[in-house]
């Protein structure tokens, strides 16, 4: 029996090692070949002294958005004038149409010769963040140069995309290109602080002109990141087919005040402590393989060394060990779950006076396979004490997740677009941790991607809202290139056409 049992076991084996060669050798996703942008191309744009002086200027307009419906009006003022001085043709040709939504918002149409072909949108944002001027090394809005970095506040978030989308347009139209798909361009002006006031606005005013069915939409989004992998020594640009949806819930415990002297049983500030402890101890569970995570490493396959594409290719098998280990690397462990932080604890009132109530504000990062009511009942089982009360302060559902398949004309159109300026490069899909003015588009379509044109090393994730945020010239150069290159791409009819430089016509 012993013996039967060990051939039967061999055989299993035998059969489970065939699958894995199988699959590691033969998985592969949709990589078009395409021809890479290179200097010496007619249609190449150079990061003249104009242009690094026009993004300078773009960074030392003060748009600083502090709150709900709080920010500088004047200093966005200046940035919506400079911008209409700044690309004349933008603003001067026949086939743009240009409107400033609730005073400081830009929307452009530029008409496509093709009605039958949707048209597609690329988003910005005006605004950025505060600063603390004293802990940054440059002047955060002086837009200096230094060893080919340029230091500002709006450098990586995201005045780049908006000035790189403006120069690569004002270069297509300049060329005399005529292109057949429509296209807008929307840059909203309080995306820092929820986009209420500009990108929500734009959507009522794209929904009012009859706007109902666009092809894809690109917004700001994950990055290109390097050495950020085990086993993985290039570049991985993700492209967020997704975004993390957000719930703030207040924890509250109100009790009897009284003297210290004379305490009866736990106070309500040790009652919400040991249910801060509860919800830490008891993350939210791992959501592996339910979204896009999966496929974030899935199509990395083919650029990994041999253990890893084994391991990789096969998660059917070893899926539970990656996703434990992802649970204990923070940067990976926010993609595969809900998190949970609490950010703001109050109570007492005086030393010798037992605290009368305790609050708590615990922030949650929904994964896409979970909705605000799941994580709220996750909470309300978890910490299991009816003197803790739950108030939903804010949530917001997290997003659909976009296609990213084969056939899918604005995921690959983005994939071929990067890779033509990043040649060793591997896309992938992912998830968006943090939120983007995309809230506001959501109506208009399915095929919604979330991608900065940045490229970052692991020590430089601290920069973003952080301090001495910087962009390199030669990375301004790739984004202008790189918007270029999707809005040459993107006016095919279909897939797998892609930007065909002047000697491939």
């Amino acid at each position: 029996m012993f013996r039967l049992l060990c051939k039967y076991l061999g055989l299993v084996l035998f059969v489970v090692g065939i699958i894995i060669i199988i699959r590691t050798v033969t998985f592969s996703v949709r990589t078009d070949a395409v021809r890479s942008c290179r200097l010496n191309d007619d249609d190449y744009i150079q990061a003249t002294e104009e242009v690094i002086e026009r993004f300078q200027k773009a960074l030392r307009f003060r748009t600083i958005s502090t709150n709900l419906h709080q920010y500088d009006t004047e200093e966005l003022q200046k940035m919506v004038d400079f911008v209409h001085k700044a690309f004349p043709v933008v603003h001067s040709s026949p086939l743009v149409t240009h409107d400033v939504v609730n005073n400081y918002s830009l929307l452009y149409k530029v008409q496509g010769s093709n009605p039958e072909l949707r048209p597609y949108m690329v988003c910005a944002h005006l605004d950025v963040v505060p600063v603390d001027e004293k802990a940054w090394d440059e002047d955060p809005f002086g837009a200096n140069i230094k060893d080919g970095f340029i230091y500002a506040r709006g450098t990586i978030d995201v005045k780049h995309i908006l000035m790189g989308v403006l120069e690569a347009t004002e270069f297509l139209l300049k060329s005399g290109h005529k292109p057949k798909r429509s296209f807008y361009l929307a840059f909203g002006h309080d995306e820092e602080v929820t986009g209420l006031d500009g990108a929500s606005k734009i959507s009522e005013f794209l929904y009012s002109r009859g706007v109902r069915d666009l092809e894809f939409l690109i917004d700001e989004g994950t990055t290109i990141l390097n050495n950020l992998f085990p086993g993985v020594s290039i570049p991985i640009a993700v492209v967020g087919t997704s975004e993390k949806g957000s719930l703030n819930v207040e924890l509250s415990v109100t009790g009897t005040p009284g003297h210290s002297s004379m305490p009866a049983g736990e106070t309500t500030i040790a009652t919400l402590a040991r249910a801060i402890t509860r919800l830490e101890e008891n993350p939210h569970p791992n959501m592996f393989g339910t979204g896009p995570e999966k496929d974030t490493f899935t199509h990395l396959a083919s650029s990994l060394s041999l253990p890893f594409r084994t391991v990789i290719t096969n998660l059917w098998l070893f899926g539970p060990v990656v996703s434990r280990l992802f649970s204990r690397i923070p940067s990976l462990n926010a993609i595969v779950r809900t998190v949970t932080s609490v950010t703001m604890v109050n109570g007492g009132v005086k030393v010798n006076v037992l605290p009368p109530s305790a609050t708590a504000l615990v922030n949650h990062r929904i994964h896409p396979a979970q909705t605000v009511e799941e994580v709220l009942a996750y909470d309300r089982k978890i910490i299991n004490d009816d003197r803790v009360k739950l108030r939903v302060v804010t949530s917001m559902e997290p997003h659909p997740m976009s296609p990213y398949g084969d056939e899918d004309f604005g995921y690959q159109t983005i994939k071929n677009s990067i890779r033509q300026i990043w040649t060793n490069a591997t896309v992938v899909p992912g998830v968006m941790i943090g939120n983007t003015d995309t809230v506001h588009y959501i109506r208009f379509t399915k095929n919604i991607y979330r991608f900065s044109p940045t490229f970052m090393y692991p020590e430089d994730l601290k920069r973003f809202h952080g301090n001495n945020e910087r962009l390199s010239i030669n990375n301004y150069e790739q984004v202008i290139n790189f918007y270029y290159h999707l809005l040459v791409n993107a006016d095919e009819v279909k897939l797998p056409s892609i930007h065909k430089h002047g000697e491939e016509l």
